[in-house]
């Protein structure tokens, strides 16, 4: 029998909300100091840029299209308060612990309430997302909305209402706003809530979720319309991130194509028809070479924290410390794998489940599709928690469900193809922080400047 549907103790959740917190500021204050590094520089550079007096926050005064706008003005309103970057730090660790009870109250729709209550555990206290709280990435504010408006989704499905749909789609707004990779789940969304649902307000229900994303974004979407006279429905980024993820040319050759083509909406045009294009003349094996390619990268046994060190932003780590902090960093994420699969061999796949094993499948594809990296899998990994807490839970009391032979092949195949993601992986140990010699992996994810 499946666990009854319903949230962790709310006194608990808040609990482990409050631990999550001590985590993270203990963390923030005993971090040694280090300046923004790759993308974290191009984020504090528009932060500042958006609350400069020149620009002072209105979107008419500013070109900026490359990025999604709402990290950027997210980081501006306490760097503008106060002048300091560690100001927005600590605005970013109390916003980030509020993914604690988001993962709680959807596990406890999804598995019951002893596996939301262990998935939202690991979301406290797994330590990427710590030590990512207190860095200048856009995960963070990311995957706490991707998480709430699932939270919302789910209580409208299941309570039947069109209020938390609206609030979903709200926050899926806003998260779009934040990283537009999730721009294209939202119709996915909407149809799974009318799945099942057809005569009793499913359709409803999906109408408001989508009609409260579409009002967050069009603003934005008006103002690129305005600014650029185009439709760019948030930023022009994922354009260059086709172009790089399927021609057969270098970083720096894409780089090079790309800003020779003249303004903003060119290059976006440009990178899309090149993207496409490569697409077509790697038929019909793309797909395949595809997911070969970035699996790897999506799934890999690294860590932005691991590469902080090794980009020398701490300065020289003794080696003994480098490969303790990486294995600190990724012996949970690799501990979690093997109940993850089995959870998504085992699961009933009630509705809810369903629509969160979308998520992985989606954002997943959408990587392939462009390009993987390993903190692109962070929004992704709460789902990791859930499914493999729920495996963890049903093992323990001998209530795991016997696997028939398709499950078992499901199971199997699943779990071969993250081990041969997670086997390149092994590169990186050859990095000179850890005293093995050097490697030629790579470390950087920089946007190119806009």
């Amino acid at each position: 029998m499946p666990a009854r549907p319903e949230p962790p103790a709310a006194r608990t959740l808040l609990l482990l909300t409050l631990a999550a917190l001590a985590v993270r500021v203990v963390f923030l204050v005993l971090e040694p100091a280090t300046p923004p590094v790759a993308d974290e520089q191009v984020w504090v550079k528009w932060a500042r840029h958006v609350g400069n007096p020149r620009v002072a926050f209105h979107p008419l005064r500013t070109q900026f299209v490359f990025h999604p706008p709402l990290y950027p003005y997210f980081l501006a309103v306490p760097l503008g308060l106060t002048g300091s970057l560690q100001a927005a730090k600590w605005a970013q660790v109390a916003l980030s612990v509020l993914l604690v009870p988001a993962v709680g109250r959807v596990g406890g729709q999804a598995f019951g309430a002893r596996a939301g209550l262990l998935a939202a555990g690991l979301a406290a206290f797994y330590p990427e997302l710590v030590w990512l709280a207190a860095h200048f990435w856009v995960e963070t504010l990311f995957t706490v909305l991707v998480w709430w408006g699932f939270e919302r989704l789910l209580a409208a499905d299941a309570r039947a209402r069109t209020g938390p749909a609206l609030a979903a789609g709200g926050l899926w707004g806003l998260a779009v706003l934040a990283r537009e990779t999730l721009l294209y789940f939202i119709p996915l969304a909407a149809l799974w809530l009318v799945w099942g649902r057809r005569g009793a307000g499913g359709g409803r229900r999906a109408a408001a979720l989508a009609l409260a994303s579409v009002l967050v974004v069009a603003p934005w979407t008006w103002r690129n319309w305005v600014e650029f006279d185009a439709f760019v429905p948030v930023s022009t980024a994922g354009g260059l991130n086709l172009f790089q993820g399927n021609a057969p040319l270098s970083r720096q050759e894409v780089y090079d194509e790309y800003y020779a083509v003249s303004g903003y909406v060119g290059q976006y045009r440009h990178a899309v028809s090149r993207g496409l294009e490569s697409i077509r003349e790697r038929q019909p094996t793309w797909l395949f070479e595809k997911m070969v390619e970035q699996m790897p990268m999506f799934w890999e046994a690294e860590s932005m924290a691991a590469i902080h060190i090794k980009r020398g932003a701490y300065g020289a780590v003794p080696e003994r410390w480098a490969i303790a902090f990486a294995l600190l960093l990724l012996l949970p994420y690799l501990a979690l794998l093997p109940p993850f699969v089995a959870g998504l061999a085992g699961a009933r796949y009630e509705r809810a489940q369903v629509v969160l094993a979308a998520f992985v499948v989606y954002y997943n594809l959408i990587h392939v599709v462009t390009h993987g990296f390993n903190r692109y899998r962070l929004p992704v990994m709460p789902v990791v928690f859930l499914f493999a807490s729920w495996a963890i839970l049903a093992w323990r009391a001998g209530s795991f469900p016997k696997l028939s032979p398709a499950r078992k092949a499901v199971a199997a195949a699943l779990g071969l193809t993250l081990l041969l993601s997670l086997v390149p992986s092994i590169r990186h140990a050859r990095h000179p922080a850890y005293g093995f010699g050097s490697s030629s992996a790579e470390t950087s994810d920089e946007s190119p400047p806009e």
